[in-house]
């Protein structure tokens, strides 16, 4: 029997030593390949994995424009900046994010374990903890010197006159973007472009000033943005619409005074309103919303002025033009008839139209434009009226103003197919069935007046670009040859009547001394129900009229939304605010006399 513990024969000692050498070789190769496998073919992954746990980087916002208007020739901002700071962590750093919130609560406030989850995140360099710290608080923050903590500079807006013209300017969100009126519609001119801060350091957060990856570019500030804005003549119609808002037991009251001559918009508000420096605590998001350009209404009779206008320009109708009114029309089965104080059937005229606000009147003028001498509208008339609402002037589309949400509003199809076409269109002539914004109505009658140019409306006088270069905004003409040069000097007459039949029919408040010229057009409109006709008892006001020297100076439009007093709400909702804007313009100097 052999021995198990006597030696090994030669043959058995060599195959354990090439054994063990074989797998010392393969474990190396093993390693070599596992090295070439992380050292070059996934170097680049790796590679920034480790520079991650090494890069800071994060963005610098710029300084946002101001808005600002000219006064006495001066520049005063009525929008300004006030420098705040956004904490941040870069959470890579952060090694105790419980010691951390502690530490963040006892400087701003707030419960630590808020803080924890923007201290912990994974896959960020840049956490935003808390916004609007003060100076203090972000020295504070420094203080601790902790390589995963940072603070930001940032402006943010403040309104130092509380709510003049809120509507009209909108306002920052907390992400720094512009929300309604002109902040959001201005936003890529007032944000300016943002600067980025890009950082190699140490592990323990120390920036390397050798890094070549190192790299910083600065923000550039947006631009400023002068008004066009009166600052006189917006606070003091604000003042009137919040008075007359609550006389006329109003749910919404806007209005705008409009240069004719070159589209800028001298005032422009709504009530209610709110205060922009506080939009987080408004409770009611419609509060945002710039009514004068955002909500279109059917509109009434002030659109009786365009419907004349398209008429003489045309010449279907003379201003001067007597027929005989027979008081009421048959269209497609309906009557279209005229309230009883305006006498029944009988001659009337052109003027008599505007001043006694004839539907019948304004039917036979769609008449006319179908043919001369017609008593029934055809084809051809509904084609005219069409393209003058939609061609000339400008209906059913926004105007370009700059705000945010700017509506359209509507007319309807010129379809010929459509059995109730004549009906449909016959209401669009006495302004029902058809809607428009008030800044569509004043921007089309201001075509009339300056003698047939469509300027587009605007807010913006000048933009400031961060070196100082003033770039002046032009006047935009949207169209030209909207109606003759003619047709103006014939409607301004025949709405200073219009003014002075309200006068003489007791209508006081519309006295105005006689060094001025003033014409204007009511409007009563149905409010249309959601399940289609109208309310019977529930009418929107309006009123569109001008006031002037030797020749219009500004034209003034006015929407009271469902006013709740007796008689009609053009005449007692929409006429009363128009008269007291007037006024307001007359005897604080705004406008020129006569000669």
């Amino acid at each position: 029997m052999a021995n198990p513990t006597g030696p090994l024969p030669a043959s058995v000692s060599i195959a354990r030593i090439r054994l063990w050498s074989g797998l010392l070789v393969a474990v190396i190769i093993i390693f070599a390949l596992r090295l070439f496998y992380v050292q070059v073919i996934r170097y680049g992954h790796y590679s920034q994995a480790a520079l991650s746990d090494q890069l800071k980087q994060y963005q610098i916002p710029a300084s946002r424009g101001l808005i600002e208007v000219k006064e006495s020739g001066n520049i005063v901002p009525i929008v300004l900046n006030q420098r705040l700071y956004t904490l941040f962590a870069d959470p890579p750093f952060i090694k105790k994010p419980q010691t951390v919130a502690k530490q963040i609560s006892q400087i701003i406030g707030g419960n630590p374990s808020s803080y924890i989850h923007a201290l912990s995140i994974k896959g960020t360099q840049y956490s935003v903890i808390a916004n609007k710290l003060t100076q203090t608080q972000s020295k504070a923050i420094a203080k601790l010197q902790d390589p995963g903590l940072g603070t930001q500079g940032q402006d943010f807006r403040v309104y130092p006159n509380g709510d003049l013209a809120a509507q009209v300017l909108g306002f920052v969100n907390n992400q720094g973007i512009g929300d309604y009126g002109l902040e959001q519609a201005l936003n890529p001119q007032l944000a300016g472009k943002p600067g980025m801060l890009k950082a190699i350091t140490s592990v323990t957060g120390v920036p390397l000033a050798a890094s070549r990856q190192n790299t910083q570019i600065q923000p550039v500030p947006g631009d400023n943005v002068v008004l066009t804005l009166n600052i006189g003549i917006q606070q003091q119609l604000q003042q009137i619409l919040a008075r007359d808002y609550k006389t006329t037991k109003s749910q919404g009251l806007s209005a705008i005074v409009i240069n004719p001559y070159n589209g800028h918009i001298k005032a422009m508000a709504n009530y209610p309103t709110y205060n922009p420096a506080n939009y987080a605590n408004v409770t009611n998001s419609r509060l945002f919303d710039n009514n004068a350009v955002d909500y279109p209404i059917e509109p009434g009779s002030v659109m009786k002025t365009l419907t004349t206008s398209a008429a003489l320009n045309i010449g279907a109708i003379k201003p001067n033009e007597t027929f005989y009114d027979p008081a009421h029309w048959v269209i497609n089965g309906f009557n279209i008839t005229d309230i009883k104080q305006d006498g029944g059937a009988r001659e009337q005229n052109i003027a008599s139209i505007l001043a006694l606000s004839l539907n019948t009147g304004a039917t036979w003028m769609l008449m006319q434009m179908s043919q001369k001498g017609n008593t029934v509208i055809n084809g051809n008339g509904i084609k005219i009226w069409h393209n003058y609402m939609v061609n000339h002037f400008r209906l059913g589309q926004p105007t370009g103003i700059e705000q945010g949400y700017e509506a359209s509003g509507y007319v309807p199809p010129a379809n010929l197919n459509d059995p109730s076409i004549n009906l449909r269109y016959a209401n669009t002539a006495f302004g029902q069935g058809v809607s428009i914004t008030a800044l569509q109505l004043v921007a089309a009658l201001s075509s009339v007046i300056n003698g047939g140019t469509y300027y587009q409306p605007t807010l913006v006088n000048e933009l400031i670009t961060p070196t100082g270069k003033v770039e002046v905004n032009r006047p935009k003409v949207l169209e030209r040859n909207v109606v003759k040069s003619s047709v103006g000097p014939e409607l301004i007459p025949l709405m200073e009547n219009v003014v002075k039949a309200y006068l003489h029919g007791g209508f006081s408040f519309m006295n105005f001394p006689s060094n001025y010229i003033v014409g204007g057009k009511t409007g009563t409109a149905q409010v249309a129900r959601p399940t289609g006709g109208y309310y019977n008892n529930i009418f929107n006001g309006s009123y569109i009229g001008f006031v002037g020297g030797n020749k219009p100076q500004y034209l003034v439009v006015v929407y009271n939304i469902k006013p709740a007093i007796p008689g009609y709400a053009g005449s007692f909702g929409g006429q009363p605010v128009f008269a007291d804007i007037v006024h307001m313009l007359i005897n604080e100097g705004y406008i020129t006399p006569k000669n």
